[in-house]
């Protein structure tokens, strides 16, 4: 069978940082104190919003495509395939892009020319779904490499949010953690010892889907992220995402511990949750889980982005030596939970 890898990642983030003191001074209900301590976000980039310089989640992928091919053997018209997986798919203020696909936008604009297009859409997950689907193509023999991205401006739902929760108990509350971001990543056939993505496996719980919706505000013509908490973040629902990944690792006829995986990477939601969810592993599997890596404090809940922004900062950080292996947990709203096993060797960032 072939082996698949991460050959090279790339990322773009704004310049324009907002702190969540900013934020919460700017909301109208009264009494919200300490939100960075309860959510772990600290600041979170967000995108310039000057129409001679804007920033859509458009020009957030191509950016990070640009910085991902300047470190990868492969140019632009030797991809395979694109497959696009942002959440939010913006091409200017106010506009949001249904169609044509962005993946055919973004080929178009990076002169993939022979590229094939995929757009994915499996809301937080949609990064890790790209890569499962990339890698299931190379090892089918449909392509021999892709590349994976997303773009998303996420700020305006914060936006949104600043203007219309009127109590600490509104759904919108989530939304005050969402930061911009673009990462992309390419996948190809040259995987061996050193390199390579040993499995990526998710799973939808259906009966979730409607417990955090990315929609048109009730209230204004501004974009808004109603998350019901209490009834997606529950112990059940975590016991389900890690039931699946042991069910992964036992047909592999592996445990925790046999995998010796030096790191973990969870989507970047919420501080005090990722510390219980990361205690709850080790309960799960009986045995310590590796060192989580984070980046929430610093650019909060960045959507698909999330996993591979932790990935591509560590990276550039030197904090992750070479041969090192990585396990993701994925959680998403959908509800999609699920994990990716890869080591690395060649990424840089």
């Amino acid at each position: 069978m072939r082996r698949t890898r991460f050959e090279s990642i790339g990322r773009y983030t704004p310049e324009t940082v907002r702190s969540t003191e900013e934020l919460v001074a700017a909301l109208a209900v009264p009494g919200v104190t300490n939100l960075d301590l309860v959510t772990g976000v600290k600041n979170r980039r967000v995108c310039d919003s000057h129409p001679q310089r804007y920033e859509s989640s458009f020009e957030l992928a191509e950016h990070a495509i640009a910085d991902c091919l300047r470190r990868s053997d492969y140019a632009a018209d030797e991809l395979d395939i694109i497959i696009s997986a942002s959440i939010t798919r913006t091409r200017g203020k106010g506009i949001h892009c249904g169609a044509p696909p962005f993946a055919l936008m973004l080929r178009n604009a990076v002169g993939a020319t022979l590229a094939r297009c995929l757009d994915v859409s499996n809301a937080c997950a949609g990064m890790v779904t790209g890569v499962l689907v990339l890698d299931r193509m190379i090892k089918a023999g449909v392509v021999r490499n892709g590349l994976v991205v997303s773009g998303e401006q996420l700020s305006p739902a914060a936006e949104t949010a600043v203007r219309e929760i009127s109590t600490r108990s509104d759904p919108q509350f989530s939304a005050l953690t969402l930061g911009d971001a673009g990462v992309a990543v390419v996948v190809d056939d040259r995987g061996d010892d050193d390199d390579e993505i040993h499995y990526v496996e998710l799973m939808t719980l259906a009966e979730g889907a409607e417990l955090c919706l990315g929609m048109p505000s009730n209230r204004s013509n501004g974009i808004a992220l109603y998350t019901d908490n209490r009834a997606m973040q529950t112990d059940t629902h975590y016991r389900q995402g890690l039931d699946r990944i042991a069910t992964v690792m036992a047909k592999a006829g592996n445990g925790l511990a046999r995998e010796n995986f030096d790191f973990c990477i969870y989507h970047q939601f919420s501080g005090p949750v990722i510390e219980y969810l990361h205690d709850l592993a080790g309960q799960r599997f009986g045995e310590p889980v590796p060192t989580a890596l984070n980046v929430l404090h610093d650019y909060g809940n960045t959507g698909s982005t999330s996993h591979f922004l932790v990935l591509h900062e560590h990276l550039r950080q030197q904090r992750i030596p070479k041969g090192s292996k990585i396990l993701m947990f994925s959680q998403a709203s959908g509800i999609v939970s699920g994990g990716l096993a890869t080591t690395i060797s060649r990424l840089e960032a």
